[in-house]
């Protein structure tokens, strides 16, 4: 069978600008264009769409998805199998969290006593698997099991007020790294402001800091597209800046 534009896009249940975007950056080009100048959408195309959304599902960048999908190693029925395990995983997180949410109604109502750590479990498990899930091998293999098992435990330990404060620092992080930026240098006062703030910020999660580990980690971000993607969504070049700032921090700091 096959499919207009507007067809296809009620099909799919997004909209027929989304679809003529995905043919402009070649993502998604049409089977044919007919004699009308209609874009033309067969059964490869749908089948193709159908994986795009997927992957948008599980929140991957249209720059990731492409390179993925235009890769000669790509197999349409991995995906498939990769899709179903991370949103078994999502579903996983989902669960506790309603579990949380649960307990906390019933708190709420009397009928049950919940802690505060009791409260605040379900954040904290699903912020450790979700991290696993997106980054666990590459920081193993980097930081090694131990390092990154008791990382994993110091989340989990965490009370309330310091996971407050990693929220607050990350949004403090960016907004001064935003700041930074507009000067263009990574040694200016406000760079260096923006590096020491990402250091506290690291330090709730890492059992031990080092000047050589953080600039590691900095390179990481510039390295893997899926750091990348999150520091440059809002400012392409957001993670290059924040690297050289750490790399600079981190120098004087093993100089000292």
């Amino acid at each position: 069978m096959e499919y207009t534009v507007q067809k296809l896009a009620k099909l799919a249940g997004i909209s027929g600008r989304t679809l003529r975007y995905y043919d402009e950056i070649e993502i998604l080009k049409p089977a044919r264009i007919n004699s009308s100048g209609y874009r033309i959408y067969g059964k490869k195309e749908v089948e193709t769409l159908q994986q795009i959304l997927f992957y948008r599902e599980l929140d991957v960048d249209l720059d990731t998805i492409k390179k993925i999908m235009k890769s000669p190693a790509f197999n349409s029925a991995d995906a498939l199998r990769e899709h179903r395990s991370r949103l078994l995983e999502r579903k996983g997180q989902l669960e506790r969290l309603i579990e949380n949410v649960d307990q906390s109604i019933a708190a709420a109502e009397g009928r049950i006593f919940m802690s505060d750590k009791e409260k605040f479990e379900g954040f904290k498990k699903s912020l450790v698997e979700d991290n696993e899930k997106k980054y666990g091998k590459e920081v193993r293999e980097k930081y090694g099991e131990d390092a990154v098992m008791k990382s994993n435990q110091k989340v989990l330990n965490m009370s309330q007020e310091d996971y407050d404060r990693t929220v607050k620092l990350e949004e403090e992080i960016r907004q001064t790294l935003a700041l930074a930026m507009q000067s263009g240098n990574p040694g200016s006062e406000v760079a260096q402001r923006a590096a020491d703030l990402h250091r506290t910020w690291l330090s709730l999660y890492w059992d031990q800091y080092s000047p050589e580990a953080h600039a590691g980690l900095a390179n990481m971000y510039v390295e893997d597209e899926r750091f990348r993607a999150y520091y440059d969504k809002e400012q392409p070049g957001s993670a290059a800046f924040l690297r050289d700032a750490i790399q600079i921090y981190t120098s004087e700091l093993a100089g000292k």
